[in-house]
């Protein structure tokens, strides 16, 4: 496990190569082409999605020849401890980095964009432990208790934006990684989930399509609001992480976006996902609506985002919800305080080919609340680099049906170093 955390270190510092002088990225962002300039920017998340223009940024750019290069991402080097009968403790590193390349095309504005992931070699298996966590497989089991790693590629995708007039503008999107039109920001790249190592338990209600193999996506943003759909991969990834797993684009989705302020973004997705789950017949349909406010203040920033997710399963006729709420503040410059709060239905703690002697538990769905509360201090921070120690603890709510799995009051913790680029605000 040292020799994965060393490579994972390596791969993520050697993005550095494309730092630059502060006041060279404040420039260079000044100049993009956007529609409006109090509109979110396309470089702060994957896919399409919209969240405040005013959240802080952590990259690195620089400009060679007409081209503007841009680095960002996320290591985290994590002792993690579940607990209850269930819980394990293990090391593990949760990481990621994209890469961004934009130039002027035509009358519009061409951005590609790259991401990677070292989860596979990064992560323990079957994945990185997480009470209540479902979904995807491993050696062909479904995965329970632990949040499956993230793919060697996250994205591999291109977006086209086209200003038509001073109010609406045509974007296309697309490739062989991308995500679709369907939910909020992803969890990896949301302000408010900055400094928290581990995925929802409602990220399979969410935003599980934020790394699909095959998407195309195309819209108009219309002022201050997106309407946008997507053709596209629904089935989720394989256990070949280090694969494109291509498919036809038999999934579709919708979302409709509106960023008032530079300070709000709200959105409201409907998708219809083909076979998604490798083990699971049958099709799903899914609803999200997310609100996302940002507040930048003197030596700090709040960044919150509330979430409902809701998925139906069409051949079993079941349907679970989800709800978040997040948050987390940035004060006195190196130091932060998140909090994320879940109530989550979960059908999936007990499948039958796993747990045979239990048939009644495998066909109930049980509501799940979880309740985390963390805090980080920036160790050493320049323009370049952030250094962060931090840690949380989470505490569930369940119903007493679970007790004998579970425990009674499991109780769960985590002790990380967080490694990103230097901050700068909008």
């Amino acid at each position: 496990m040292k020799s994965f955390f060393l490579i994972a270190v390596f791969a993520f510092f050697s993005a550095a190569l494309v730092a630059q002088d502060h006041s060279a990225h404040q420039h260079t962002m000044a100049g993009m082409n956007m529609p409006d300039e109090s509109l979110p920017s396309p470089h702060e998340n994957s896919g399409t999605a919209w969240q405040p223009a005013s959240v802080p940024s952590y990259a690195w750019t620089m400009t060679v020849g007409n081209w503007m290069l841009m680095a960002h991402g996320e290591l985290f080097l994590t002792y993690n401890q579940q607990g209850g009968p269930r819980g394990v403790g293990k090391l593990e590193s949760a990481n990621w980095l994209m890469t961004m390349e934009q130039h002027k095309l035509g009358s519009g504005t061409l951005l590609l964009r790259q991401m990677f992931s070292a989860e596979p070699l990064t992560a323990p298996h079957p994945g990185f432990p997480e009470l209540f966590q479902t979904g995807e497989t491993y050696h062909g089991l479904p995965i329970i208790d632990h949040q499956h790693p993230h793919n060697l590629f996250g994205e591999l995708a291109a977006q086209y934006t086209v200003p038509i007039n001073d109010q609406v503008s045509w974007l296309l999107y697309g490739g062989p990684v991308g995500e679709p039109a369907l939910g909020p920001v992803t969890f990896l790249h949301r302000a408010s989930a900055s400094e928290n190592p581990t995925a929802p338990l409602s990220h399979h209600l969410q935003d599980s399509t934020h790394i699909s193999f095959g998407v195309v996506t195309t819209g108009f943003i219309l002022g201050k609001f997106k309407v946008e759909g997507s053709a596209f991969n629904g089935r989720e990834p394989g256990e070949e992480r280090w694969s494109i797993q291509l498919d036809a684009l038999d999934s579709w989705s919708i979302r409709g976006s509106v960023a008032p302020t530079r300070n709000w973004t709200a959105q409201y997705s409907y998708g219809h996902l083909v076979k998604p789950e490798a083990l699971e017949p049958g099709d799903q349909t899914r609803q999200t609506a997310s609100l996302a406010y940002n507040r930048p203040f003197t030596r700090g920033n709040w960044a919150n985002t509330f979430v409902w997710g809701r998925r139906h399963k069409e051949l079993a006729g079941t349907t679970q919800n989800s709800y978040l709420f997040e948050s987390t503040l940035n004060f006195l410059a190196k130091n932060y305080a998140y909090t994320r709060l879940e109530l989550v239905d979960k059908d999936e703690l007990f499948p039958d080919v796993l747990f045979p002697d239990v048939p009644l538990l495998s066909a109930q769905s049980f509501r799940i609340a979880a309740f985390t509360f963390g805090g980080v201090r920036d160790l050493w921070r320049t323009e370049k680099f952030q250094l962060g120690l931090g840690g949380d603890v989470t505490f569930y709510s369940k119903p007493a049906a679970l007790d004998a799995s579970y425990g009674a009051n499991p109780v769960s913790f985590h002790v990380f170093l967080r490694v990103r680029p230097g901050s700068h605000q909008h």
